[in-house]
C-alpha cells in the first residue's frame, strides 16, 4: 500500500529531484551526498512521508528554504554530484518511499546514496517504477 495519495506522487517525485539538483548545481563546493543523507533523515522529509499537504506541495526552492530552517541544516564542504545524477537520486528515493511505504530514513539506510551512484548507469534509463522494483527485491 502506497505511503500517501497518488495525487501527490508526481509533484513529490519531481520536486525532490529538482531539490537535489538545485543543491548540487547551486553549491558546487558543498557535499551533495551529505545533504541527501541529512534530508532523507529529516523532519521535513518525515512530514512528506506522512502526507503533510503543506510540505508535499512545495516547489524545490521553497522546500530547500523550509528544510534549512526547520531542520537547522548547514551544507558541509565537499564535492557536488554532477549531471542528472542528483535529480535521479531524488526522484528514485521519493518514488521508492511512496511505493514501499517505508520511512525515508529507512529507505536511505536500505539503499545508501553510494549504492545509487554505482547503480545509476544501469538503472537511470529504466522506468522509475521498474528501477525501484529492481532495487527493492
Amino acid at each position: 500500500m502506497p505511503a500517501y495519495e497518488e495525487a501527490y506522487l508526481k509533484d513529490v517525485v519531481e520536486n525532490q529531484g529538482k531539490l537535489f539538483d538545485f543543491v548540487a548545481q547551486s553549491f558546487s563546493d558543498k557535499d551533495t551526498k551529505d545533504f541527501i543523507q541529512a534530508y532523507m533523515q529529516s523532519k521535513t522529509r518525515k512530514d512528506i512521508d506522512e502526507a503533510q499537504a503543506y510540505v508535499n506541495t512545495m516547489d524545490a526552492k521553497t522546500l530547500w528554504d523550509f528544510f534549512v530552517k526547520t531542520d537547522n541544516y548547514n551544507l558541509k564542504p565537499g564535492n557536488a554530484l554532477e549531471g542528472f545524477l542528483p535529480d535521479w537520486i531524488g526522484e528514485f528515493y521519493a518514488y521508492y518511499q511512496w511505493f514501499y511505504n517505508e520511512s525515508s530514513a529507512e529507505v536511505a539506510k536500505k539503499v545508501p546514496v553510494d549504492f545509487l551512484i554505482k547503480a545509476y548507469p544501469g538503472l537511470h534509463d529504466l522506468d522509475l517504477e521498474l528501477a525501484v522494483k529492481k532495487v527493492g527485491r
